[in-house]
């Protein structure tokens, strides 16, 4: 399956959450079993030419596709999750939103682990770029953003200082 069929399943929901916005729905790949393992294929593909140690993926739809090129890969996975949403030791790093801070957590040791950061979607680059800073500070070294779609506009890549790779463009 090509790049643009497989685009040809994600939804375009004008106004959501909010009027003018226009929302790039996942649910209607993932639900397509022949569109979604063609997706974990090339994403998979995308990152061939990268030496990582496990993936971590952003909360909640990057566990969606990073468990899954996880599997394909056969590599470890670390969940990147929200704050108080992870048990036991954590790591945190807080950082600046549009509207105010966020944190993000992770509890798996990934010292000195070479690391691949996956994501449903790459739009400003915040979330993103505080998963590298949070992973540093967890003593790895991220290597990698794999994200499935890229809102090009949004000029995201601009907070992602390592190499981005990224399936659909808008």
């Amino acid at each position: 399956m090509e790049i643009k069929t497989i685009e040809s399943y994600i939804s375009k929901i004008p106004d959501y959450p909010k009027p003018g916005i226009l929302f790039y729905d996942i649910s209607t790949l993932i639900s397509d079993k022949a569109a979604f393992s063609a997706s974990i294929k090339l994403l998979s593909k995308a990152v061939q030419k990268y030496n990582f140690d496990m993936i971590a993926a952003i909360d909640a739809r990057g566990f969606l596709f990073g468990s899954a090129i996880a599997f394909h890969l056969e590599k470890g996975l670390i969940m990147v999750r929200k704050k108080n949403k992870l048990p036991g030791k954590k790591i945190s790093f807080e950082y600046e939103l549009e509207y105010g801070t966020d944190t993000l957590e992770l509890n798996t040791e990934a010292k000195g682990k070479k690391i691949l950061i996956v994501d449903d979607l790459l739009a400003t680059g915040g979330t993103a770029g505080a998963t590298i800073e949070l992973l540093k500070k967890a003593g790895s070294e991220p290597i990698c953003l794999l994200s499935l779609i890229e809102l090009t506009f949004l000029d995201g890549r601009e907070n992602v200082k390592i190499p981005t790779e990224t399936l659909i463009k808008y």
